[in-house]
């Protein structure tokens, strides 16, 4: 795996992480006949939003983004997104694991939502995460923070 680091994301990041948006989701989107060239990059400018995200360095190089933003009895992991030549190379878990550890320790349920048929979910589901709900188009999913879950199971 390659050194890689997450910093905390600034305005200057948001062209960037747009334009990674736009590769990274192009298939998935292509293949739910959803994609639209104008819109993939305008809904993360209007989700931006730089105190709840991080960017992800590899070799002092923008290489990704992820945010954790928050909600009322959660908070949702958005916008992560790698660049395509460094997916599967291990980064991505490692980053998400990382911040996983961070909303353990401090006791909180995490939500996200990953497109239909995206590989993506593999690697949610391998840090915990479990089916919510789903519609033809996205698939909702929760984490109990690790002292919860262990609990749960301790107690089934």
């Amino acid at each position: 795996m390659a050194d890689w680091e997450i910093r905390p994301a600034s305005a200057a990041d948001l062209e960037a992480a747009v334009e990674l948006r736009a590769v990274v989701m192009r298939p998935d989107l292509e293949r739910l006949g959803r994609y639209d060239e104008h819109r993939v990059r305008q809904r993360l400018r209007d989700g931006f939003a730089p105190a709840h995200t991080w960017v992800i360095e590899v070799g002092g190089t923008f290489a990704g983004c992820v945010a954790l933003r928050p909600a009322e009895d959660a908070l949702w992991l958005e916008h992560f997104y790698l660049a395509p030549h460094l997916q599967g190379s291990g980064i991505g878990g490692a980053v998400l694991r990382e911040l996983l550890e961070r909303c353990d320790r401090e006791g909180t349920l995490v939500r996200l939502n990953v497109l239909q048929g995206s590989p993506a979910r593999r690697l949610y589901e391998r840090h915990g995460f479990v089916l919510e709900s789903e519609d033809p188009v996205d698939v909702f999913m929760t984490r109990e923070p690790a002292s919860v879950a262990s609990a749960a199971s301790r107690a089934s």
